[in-house]
């Protein structure tokens, strides 16, 4: 692998797909690449919109990237608690631990240790969230084939 990626974990995420719904999605790698073309404003959280730039794509996009990559690779969704008590989700496989939308930070450091497990049940309760994640699915679907 030569290529360089920014995310949180990308040197090591070389976890395989169980599922070949997404032609061409066989790694971690592969999905950030993929939904690089496919993130937008409308997939960015509703209160994060304005801010959203495809300079900045990944802002908004962890909770609907990492149940979307859970779907795809399986492991679990956890959440590192943030200013304001939301949860900025990132995902776990075996001993992988990898975050495709941790470049809206910036230089920040985040702690990937010891979060709590994040739930669709909690996380689609919102029905806007629920339908972000829908399209991003859709659009990923439509990208691959």
């Amino acid at each position: 692998m030569s290529k360089q990626y920014n995310f949180y974990g990308w040197e090591n995420a070389a976890v395989p797909a169980l599922t070949d719904l997404y032609a061409g999605i066989r790694t971690p790698q592969d999905l950030y690449d993929a939904l690089s073309e496919i993130w937008c404003a409308d997939t960015c959280a509703p209160r994060m919109r304005s801010d959203w730039t495809p300079e900045n794509k990944t802002l908004g996009q962890c909770s609907i990237t990492a149940f979307l990559a859970q779907d795809i690779f399986g492991g679990e969704v956890r959440g590192i608690l943030r200013p304001g008590g939301n949860y900025h989700c990132y995902n776990v496989v075996g001993d992988c631990v990898f975050d495709l939308t941790s470049e809206q930070f910036g230089a920040e450091v985040l702690d990937y240790a010891d979060n709590p497990l994040q739930s669709r049940e909690v996380h689609f309760a919102k029905e806007e969230k629920r339908l972000r994640y829908e399209r991003l699915k859709a659009d990923l679907r439509k990208f691959c084939n």
